[in-house]
């Protein structure tokens, strides 16, 4: 019976995943924004599971949370940075105000919580910490530039961390969906407000994806959380797991042009040490 600590369960894959480690008998401490959100899952398992309202980015909620997976529980084996969201909008286009909030959610809070946790998940054998990235943690696309950068930015946190962990324990894994059909691009999708004429074919492509296909992605969010369990569960889990073909297209077709490009200006980009 392992104890989790998953942040963001009050929608999308966070909400799946908390169903089924509950369903599963294991212990959680689930947290979202708002504890009364959680409040029907609490009391379908009142002896297994403990809500928290977490705000990842408010200061002192992610001790809380591991605080109370400690006293509740007696530790933590799993970690899940769940909570973020989406931003659509070209580069040109989206203010400061509204671009550092999804820093502050996607990266900033992760990076909080993760540390926060760290000396509980040190402690435990076979610890995971799970982060949710995105297959637009894989690739760029023209309109979310922004939502890019911040799964890069949990790309590489999380691989550093995952040497740093190495020979403690702890194993990382990278989770990164493709479209799957939860409230992603509903209520979990923001957007920059001022539109910019000259990105209409580009950037502006995004706005159109999300107004159509809110709601009809082809992913079942039931399939890809017993994916994730799988890795979790697993003795020798991958650190980055795509999941869903379109994450694996993004990620095959990100190689492949990386591999053209490295190929076609190997002998020239190699050749700027000092002469022996």
């Amino acid at each position: 019976m392992k104890t989790w600590l998953i942040t963001g369960c009050s929608t999308g894959l966070g909400k799946q995943l908390a169903e089924a480690v509950a369903a599963r008998g294991d212990r959680l401490v689930a947290t979202a924004r708002s504890a009364d959100s959680l409040r029907e899952l609490g009391e379908r398992y009142p002896d297994t599971v403990r809500r928290l309202a977490l705000d990842v980015t408010r200061p002192g909620d992610a001790a809380r949370a591991v605080a109370l997976a400690q006293s509740a529980f007696g530790g933590l084996d799993v970690l899940v940075n769940n909570a973020g969201f989406g931003f659509i909008g070209a580069i040109e286009e989206a203010e400061p105000a509204e671009y550092r909030r999804v820093f502050e959610a996607n990266v900033f809070g992760l990076i909080e919580t993760t540390r926060a946790a760290l000396p509980a998940l040190r402690a435990s054998a076979g610890a995971r910490i799970v982060n949710l990235s995105s297959g637009a943690g894989i690739a760029g696309s023209a309109g979310s530039g922004y939502y890019n950068a911040t799964k890069f930015a949990v790309e590489g946190l999380s691989e550093a961390l995952a040497q740093e962990l190495r020979p403690l324990g702890p194993k990382v894994i990278i989770v990164e969906p493709g479209p799957f059909r939860t409230e992603f691009l509903g209520r979990s999708m923001a957007a920059a407000a001022r539109r910019i004429d000259a990105y209409a074919e580009t950037g502006a492509a995004r706005r159109h994806y999300r107004e159509t296909n809110d709601g009809r992605q082809a992913g079942d969010p039931a399939r890809a959380v017993a994916v994730m369990l799988l890795a979790i569960d697993a003795e020798n889990p991958p650190l980055h797991l795509p999941l869903g073909p379109a994450a694996h297209r993004i990620a095959q077709n990100k190689l492949a042009s990386f591999r053209a490009d490295i190929d076609a200006w190997r002998d020239v980009s190699i050749a700027t040490d000092f002469d022996a």
